[in-house]
């Protein structure tokens, strides 16, 4: 190709994709080729079907703008060229495709800006520069080992280590991250984008106050700049501090008063301080200045009690069908139209709309399955009562923290609402902390050491074991208002319920369970923030669901009468006895509050924020049968726990009082 022969560079490539059709060099090859011998028409056949396999390929969406271009469309390849950068800002082409756009416009101030981010990423060697493009393209293993190659022979350059540190945050090793970008940061103490990584690696690792203190310390340096508020804002969020938050998003509005990323997180901290008719406002404000943010239009959807206009509707019909939506941006849209003709009544339509958006989220991720039973499996392998008997007790010994585990969707936010109404306990958050240090037992060698974790938990020192468990308690202080007990709903939590037990041998365990139906339907018509990945597929969702089921059995049998199980169609239908039976579990006195939870005045987070500030009540529980038609798949992949899901809810409860 590079030598111009480009017949001969197709035929290679199309010979690679008639064994592999998504492969994603091969597609690039030929849609290049096909532009070159001025077949436009088949260009863009290949550009789409590259981006429909991977939506995030930064070159192929640099190659739909050099064809835009080409055929005089400027205003389609500016938006091109501006998502290939998002997706590889190692793109120069990208950068100056836009800089000279905009310069025949006369923007020539924004022009230079763009100009200057090419020449900067030019000015990179040619080492660090391949490094970017297999980092944002998905080859971390080649990307690490390049990476560190440079740093040996140039120990001090500040990119290298920002690169290598970006590296650690896909691998989920945030520790080594955040002492790359301190390192970095004392070699230059001034470079911008340092700081707003480390910010963030902060706020990945829960270290929420020093990101707090990290971004007040940018904004001091220039307290008018945009971007410094924005990330002032988004920390004091993280630190609860939602009044702070408004006003440094209002004061980057006051600056740019239309950016749509501004308005809409601004409805988010409206919506978790339980202010749902301002957050809309700001949500209508964010697509009124850009009509096709999808993420604002699925803000409205996701509030769960807001209702399309008929308006509405056909511009969401209209921009889904429009070309105009990046991926993303179109899986927003699929399910907020989704959500609107699910509240019409109009099933058929919704779930076509549902299923859709699913299909197109499920290509950006990687989650298989085979996977995940692998890794729940080695939990009920290597969690055996032999472990607890000889690691059992060793651990911190604070009583503060009742987990509340199980699958999205199945009402924990419900019981944690419930119990956060006590004065003796704070609700928190959907807290990563567990799954952060169950990401670094596993160290790196995920590949040829699979089980390393949990294995490991056999062999970990009284004292380290001690040590986790007092630094979850002191890293999660940040949440907590002072009560003596909180809750942890993060309820992927069910598959470390070893690595908590052994940390934290008093805490409390409590396994929000829903219907398989009507919890997995639920957990496929919610397009979550990050996470979850294994509901964006029937198959893959009953599978999960299956497995969640098959390890909670292990737990009971191996720590028997420490879990409690808590049946959300039980407190439905008798919210006291149910109230009672938690707080009995707890060691929590009965306080009638607990029953009138919806009066308890909290920010709350996650999708059902609206729906737990209200009575309960059971419209929600049978939803699930109106999609009935097409949840074939779903049925089979969960298999004989469609039918015995509850298991022995009785028995697990006198366990559980007689512990």
């Amino acid at each position: 190709m590079r030598a111009g022969r480009f017949a001969q560079a197709a035929g290679l490539a199309g010979a690679v994709l008639k064994d592999d059709p998504e492969q994603a060099e091969a597609l690039y090859i030929e849609a290049v080729c096909a532009r070159y011998e001025g077949r436009p028409d088949e260009a863009s056949r290949l550009q789409q079907r590259l981006l429909d396999a991977h939506p995030d390929f930064g070159r192929a969406h640099q190659e739909r703008g050099h064809l835009l271009r080409a055929q005089g469309d400027e205003p389609g390849a500016l938006a091109a060229y501006q998502r290939a950068c998002e997706c590889n800002p190692a793109l120069t082409a990208s950068w100056r495709g836009q800089g000279e756009i905009l310069a025949a416009r006369g923007q020539s101030a924004e022009a230079a800006r763009l100009f200057a981010q090419a020449d900067r990423v030019e000015a990179l060697p040619k080492a660090l520069q391949a490094v970017t493009h297999h980092l944002y393209e998905g080859r971390l293993a080649r990307a690490e080992d390049m990476c560190r190659a440079f740093l040996k022979a140039n120990p001090r350059h500040v990119e290298a280590m920002r690169l290598l540190a970006a590296i650690g945050v896909r691998f989920q090793v945030l520790d080594d991250a955040e002492f790359l970008l301190e390192s970095a940061l004392a070699f230059e103490p001034d470079n911008i984008q340092v700081h707003i990584d480390y910010i963030q690696v902060l706020r990945k690792r829960q270290k929420f106050e020093a990101a707090l203190e990290q971004a007040r310390a940018l904004l001091a340096r220039d307290p008018d700049n945009p971007v410094f508020l924005s990330h002032a804002a988004i920390e004091s969020l993280q630190c609860g501090d939602h009044e702070a938050a408004l006003e440094h998003f209002d004061a980057v509005l006051a600056r740019l008063p239309d950016d749509p990323a501004t308005l809409t997180s601004r409805g988010h901290a409206l919506k978790t301080c339980g202010r749902s008719d301002e957050a809309i406002s700001s949500y209508r404000a964010a697509i009124a200045a850009r009509p096709d943010h999808g993420d604002a239009w699925y803000a409205l959807a996701n509030l769960k009690t807001y209702q399309f206009s008929d308006d509405e509707m056909a511009r969401l019909r209209e921009l889904e069908s429009s070309g105009r939506l990046s991926h993303g941006g179109r899986i927003h849209v699929c399910f907020a139209l989704g959500k609107a003709y699910e509240d019409r009544g109009q099933a058929q339509e919704a779930f076509g709309y549902y299923r859709q958006g699913n299909d197109l989220k499920r290509v950006q991720t990687r989650y298989t399955a085979e996977g995940m039973e692998e890794e729940l499996a080695a939990q009920a392998a290597l969690c055996t009562p032999e472990l607890f008997a000889r690691q059992g007790g060793k651990g911190h010994d604070a009583p503060d923290p009742i987990f509340i585990v199980g699958l999205p969707r199945a009402g924990s936010t419900l019981l944690e609402q419930i119990l956060a109404s006590h004065s003796l306990v704070d609700g928190t958050l959907e807290l990563p902390n567990i799954l952060a240090l169950s990401h670094s037992l596993r160290g790196r060698q995920r590949v040829s050491d699979r089980t390393r974790y949990p294995r490991i938990l056999h062999d970990l020192p009284a004292d380290e074991l001690a040590q986790m468990g007092a630094r979850y308690i002191e890293e999660t202080t940040v949440h907590r208002r002072g009560a003596p007990f909180f809750t942890d709903k993060m309820p992927n939590n069910f598959r470390h319920i070893a690595l908590i037990k052994l940390i934290l041998p008093n805490a409390k365990i409590i396994d929000a369970r829903r219907h398989p139906m009507a919890c997995c339907v639920s957990g496929y018509k919610q397009l979550f923030a990050e996470g979850q990945e294994f509901t964006y597929g029937l198959e893959e969702i009953g599978r999960y669901y299956r497995g969640y089921v098959e390890l909670m059995d292990h737990w009971d049998a191996v720590l028997p009468g420490q879990i409690l199980r808590v049946i959300h169609e039980d407190v439905v239908s008798d919210l006291e006895t149910q109230v009672r039976r938690i707080l009995d579990f707890c060691g929590l006195a009965f306080e009638p509050a607990c029953l009138e939870f919806h009066k308890t005045r909290r920010q709350v987070r996650t999708a059902s924020s609206e729906q737990v500030r209200q009575p309960i009540n059971r419209g929600g529980l049978e939803q699930w049968r109106a999609f009935e038609p097409w949840l074939g798949p779903l049925k089979d992949a969960l298999g004989p726990v469609l039918d015995d899901w509850r298991r022995d809810t009785a028995g697990q409860a006198e366990k559980a009082m007689s512990r």
